[in-house]
């Protein structure tokens, strides 16, 4: 035991471990750090002896990391996250301010629960105010001045030069892989609220092609429209993160749907300091993990 307690974890190594799994290798790494290729793999080097194991595999064809360097990759992240907080919570920050902020169902669903509960701790004085809606609402609101930003789904070709693009997606039809679909009946329809700009789409260019959609489910729950899809209640749109094992995709017997985009969308005005700063909190997470994780 005293062996295990005499060690220490390098903030700077699991730093630079953490930059090599998002950037997908030690060069690109030491690139982000400032460091060089050399220091970046001696910092790690001194982790594994210090841990007596292998945490990045040196076989061709291997993975990058080990079993033993994918386990540390969780506990460095966590590790990472508190020491940061607590760096900026002792800086004594005087940011102060309110924010109202619009976020979709998707969105709750995520870690930005978390984000939000890390930001609340860090500026005490800044008051965040969320509303949940679809995502027409949700730029209604921006329009009439009730939010100063909200965080949506848009089609890829509606981002707005103005925008900040946190990820993409791709938008499938889908159905239960029980289901038979007459092409000589409706089309039986999931659908999410009139405020859903999925529902707009594909009724409409349903109409333009001849086909006929018939709406059998509404839900604004994504996890109502997942319920009813694996069900076999009928077709639906749905972004890849909502795909199960059971579910089959069928873009081949509909048009092609457009790409989506998740977007933080500022009301237009001054800007406001503290919205600022939980935009690059938010930012800054999707950078280290590649999208917003969702809680299914």
């Amino acid at each position: 035991m005293a062996g295990v307690m005499s060690r220490r974890l390098d903030v700077d190594a699991m730093r630079a471990l953490v930059e090599i799994e998002n950037h997908g290798g030690v060069t690109r790494a030491a690139e982000i750090l400032g460091l060089s290729q050399s220091a970046v793999s001696h910092k790690i080097r001194r982790l594994e002896a210090s841990l007596d194991c292998e945490i990045l595999s040196r076989k061709a064809n291997a993975p990058l990391f080990t079993a033993a360097g994918r386990d540390l990759l969780g506990y460095a992240r966590r590790i990472l996250g508190i020491h940061d907080e607590a760096i900026l919570s002792l800086s004594k920050s005087t940011l102060q301010g309110k924010i109202a902020l619009g976020m979709t169902e998707d969105t709750t669903c995520t870690d930005l629960a978390r984000i939000l509960g890390r930001f609340r701790r860090l500026y005490p004085e800044v008051s965040v105010r969320t509303q949940v809606r679809m995502s027409l609402a949700q730029q209604a609101l921006l329009g009439q001045g009730a939010l100063d930003a909200a965080i949506i789904q848009v089609f890829q070709h509606e981002v707005r030069p103005t925008d900040v693009v946190l990820f993409r997606e791709t938008l499938h039809w889908v159905k239960s892989r029980d289901l038979i679909v007459s092409k000589d009946k409706p089309v039986p329809f999931l659908s999410f609220d009139e405020n859903c700009f999925y529902r707009r789409w594909g009724l409409e260019l349903g109409q333009d092609d001849g086909m006929l959609f018939e709406i059998v489910f509404e839900c604004s729950s994504a996890a109502g429209i997942v319920a009813g899809v694996t069900s076999g209640l009928g077709v639906a749109l749905l972004s890849e993160r909502h795909l199960r094992p059971e579910m089959k995709i069928v873009d081949r017997d509909f048009p092609k749907p457009p790409g989506l985009a998740y977007v933080i969308r500022r009301a237009r005005g001054p800007r406001n300091q503290a919205l600022e700063t939980l935009i690059a909190e938010i930012v800054a997470e999707v950078s280290r993990h590649g999208v917003l994780q969702i809680a299914i």
